[in-house]
């Protein structure tokens, strides 16, 4: 069963709770510790994305096209909309001899409050380019190009850009692909439902690639963890958790949200942990601005992960605040569970 993650105080008093279940795995894959429900299976979401971009690399696509690795780094985001994103989104489109009539995921307006404004202010009507997945989008319109695949149906389901990725997606979860449900995400791609424990355990192989692992698959996991560590502005944006985890801990950190309150992280060793980790979490009523942030930054703490200069970069998030409409601080969000290790 799900436990409690994080409860909501309003001056002191419960008002609210959030349950939720969590998974750490070492980068073997061994179980360290969990809460809750460590087998609990769910959609992926965004946080699939790294693995999605896999075969990109993989298949030659990305060294064709002459990709950078601040444009891997957005084929892994879920971007905030910004205009360096949407810059950048438009170049991996040219790249691929696209424009952004071909992206298929649709449009909405940017998460960056600013860019928004300005953009309504303007008049300025959003375009797939503020997709938050328009970077993973040019980057499978790339692919497609480069196995001779119609772009027309990158999208689906039969195509031979979704089939290289559910078998990618199989690789490193370790779920025979017949037996991974399949759903439409937001952005009209295809989706992955698994355990927690196995979404683990493909961030434990992607930060520390097992030896059966051919060097072609290898290269590919340590570009994906060193374009998103080295660029994780282009993995969310100003203000998104990602990035300011990843800020926080340069190098030792490799992670990505996804909706319905999941995510899913990989630690590069450290002296209390030297092999590593591999973290999934799940928030159960699906909350990604409240629960996620508060659970997430408690949990690395209790790891023993947070430095001191990350815990005055993102210590905040953990008790969380929160203010009323006049600025008012009224309450706080606060993670209140027990790992029960191994």
């Amino acid at each position: 069963m799900s436990e409690i993650l994080a409860n909501v105080y309003r001056n002191g008093t419960l008002e609210s709770r959030h349950m939720g279940s969590i998974i750490v795995l070492d980068t073997k894959g061994n179980e360290i510790a969990s809460v809750g429900e460590p087998d609990l299976v769910t959609f992926w979401r965004s946080a699939a994305k790294a693995f999605q971009a896999i075969p990109f690399l993989t298949s030659g696509a990305a060294a064709a096209f002459g990709f950078s690795d601040k444009e891997l780094a957005l084929a892994c985001a879920s971007h905030s909309g910004e205009p360096f994103h949407t810059g950048l989104a438009a170049d991996m489109l040219e790249r691929g001899g696209f424009t952004e009539d071909a992206l298929q995921c649709g449009a909405h307006p940017p998460f960056h409050e600013e860019t928004n404004e300005q953009m309504i202010r303007e008049g300025i009507e959003p375009s797939p380019l503020h997709n938050n997945c328009s970077g993973k989008h040019a980057a499978m319109l790339a692919l497609a190009q480069h196995i001779n695949a119609d772009p027309d149906t990158y999208l689906d389901p039969g195509s031979p850009v979704q089939g290289v990725i559910l078998e990618t997606i199989s690789i490193f979860s370790e779920v025979d692909a017949n037996d991974i449900a399949m759903g439409t995400d937001g952005c009209s791609a295809p989706n992955f439902a698994l355990p927690l424990r196995a979404m683990a355990r493909a961030y434990g192989k992607l930060v520390n690639p097992p030896e059966d692992f051919d060097p072609n698959l290898e290269a590919a996991c340590r570009r994906i963890v060193y374009a998103k560590t080295k660029y994780p502005e282009f993995v969310g944006g100003s203000v998104r958790l990602d990035t300011k985890v990843m800020k926080a801990l340069p190098g030792r950190i490799v992670c990505k949200v996804g909706a319905e309150g999941v995510w899913t992280l990989g630690v590069m060793p450290t002296e209390r942990w030297p092999d590593g980790l591999a973290i999934a979490m799940k928030i159960d009523d699906g909350n990604d601005y409240r629960a996620r942030p508060a659970a997430g930054i408690e949990l690395l703490r209790k790891l023993e992960i947070l430095t001191p200069e990350a815990e005055d970069a993102i210590g905040e998030f953990s008790p969380q605040k929160f203010v009323n409409r006049r600025g008012i601080e009224v309450g706080e969000i606060v993670a209140e569970f027990d790992l029960k290790y191994v």
